[in-house]
This record gives C-alpha cells, structure tokens and sequence, in this order.
C-alpha cells in the first residue's frame, strides 16, 4: 500500500475549510442548539450527540469523496496517476482510507464538546467502543462517496452528495427521534445506514448493546456499494471525459 498517497489523500481533506464548517462545525452547533433545547432526560444529551456525531461524519465521508473525486476526474489528475507506476487498486483504496479517516475528527468534536459543555460521561471502554464503532460504521457512506465521485461529473457530484446527506440524515432519525418520524419514514429508517450508524453509539452507550443487526445492515450497504463504486472506477463510460479533453 502507498501510505504517502493515503496520507496525501487525507491532509488535503482535513485542510478543506468546507470540510472544517460543515463536518465539524455545523454539527457541533447543531448538538449545543438541540442539548439545550431538548435536553431534559437523563438520555438525552448522549443521544444527541451520536446523533450529531453520526451528522458530521456522514458529511465528513462524503464531502471528502464524491466532490473530490469528480474535480480530480475533470482536471486530468485521475489521469495522470493512471500513467504512474501506481496501481489503481491502490489509488481506489486510498480514496476509500481518506474519506473514512475524515469522519474521525468530526466524531471526536462533538464528543469532546459534549464532555466540555454539557457533562456526558461513559466509561473510558464505552467512550472506545463508541468512537471506533461509528467510525468504522462510516464505511458504507466512504464506498457511496467514492461512487458518486466516479460516476457523475463535478457540479453534479456536490448536489448529488448533498442531498443523498439530507435525505439520510432526516430518515434516518438524526434531526428527530426515530420513535417520533412519520409511519412511513420509520418504516424505512431502519434499512438506511445512517440510522444504524446511529444505532451503534446509541446501542454502546446504553446498558444492553444489541450490535449485530446495525452491523449486518451496515455491513451489507458496504459490500453493495463498494461494488457499485468499484464498476464505477473502473468502466470509463460512467464518467466523464477530463475537462482537457473536452
């Protein structure tokens, strides 16, 4: 594996100052204006701020992917790394490694700010369990950012991300409850990632994790689109030609 191309991959991400609004800031934002609006219960901090964690990440994931992805294809840079020695395997993989290294900072945030403002404590093996079960649960959201990103071009990719982020997140039960959405929605939620990735931080904190139904639908969303993401990459006509050659 070339750990530089990893490496080269997520300080650009992290430098992005959309990445730093909206991944982490906005949700930090988000679970200070909910927590002290709604956070009367015993449970409700906690559960907002995986809420919140999981808000950033999935953005985090995506905006490090797709977007990215699209403007490197239109610019030629796609191109030229396909002339060096580097095997594509290895370009794929890193896109995939960056965009799920990303979600760390912005789960990190909101759980630090939780801590620091509004006094959530766990135990340091849930705090663990927590932090590394939604960043691993961010796989899914990685692979369906790396498929947008080799599939539609780059003013295209940006809307097509966005709200594949707004949609999930609202049923998905991260804005509301998933007890109070609409029958309909909730009919659906339960199947979408973003609801299971959830579910993991909000199964690790309480008393009783029952892990394994989240991780199996996860775990299903992530081979079902790293596969999508992978014929994407790898079938040109799904992808624009660069701008250079236009």
């Amino acid at each position: 594996m070339n750990t530089y191309l990893i490496r080269l991959e997520i300080v650009r991400a992290v430098r992005d100052p959309r990445y730093l609004a909206l991944a982490v800031a906005t949700p930090i934002g988000f679970y200070l204006l909910f927590a002290t609006l709604f956070g009367q219960g015993p449970n409700v901090p906690v559960n907002l701020m995986v809420a919140m964690a999981a808000y950033g990440a999935i953005w985090a994931v995506l905006s490090t992917t797709g977007p990215r992805i699209a403007q490197e294809r239109e610019l030629g840079w796609l191109t030229q790394l396909r002339a060096m020695p580097v095997p594509a395997w290895q370009v794929f993989t890193a896109k995939l490694l960056a965009g799920l290294a990303s979600a760390l900072p912005a789960i990190l945030a909101v759980c630090l700010v939780a801590v620091l403002v509004k006094g959530v404590r766990l135990d340091p093996g849930q705090w663990a369990a927590l932090v590394g079960a939604m960043w691993l649960g961010t796989a899914p959201f990685a692979a369906l950012g790396v498929a947008v990103g080799y599939a539609v071009n780059a003013d295209a990719s940006y809307v097509v991300c966005y709200g594949l982020y707004m949609v999930t997140s609202a049923v998905g039960g991260l804005w509301i409850p998933p007890a109070q959405l609409p029958e309909s929605f909730r009919e659906v939620s339960g199947w979408l990632p973003s609801n299971r990735l959830a579910e993991l931080g909000w199964q690790v904190a309480g008393p009783s994790p029952a892990l394994w139904p989240s991780i199996g639908v996860l775990a299903a969303w992530t081979v079902g689109l790293g596969v999508i993401a992978l014929l994407a990459y790898r079938r040109p006509r799904f992808a624009p030609r660069p701008a250079a050659a236009r």
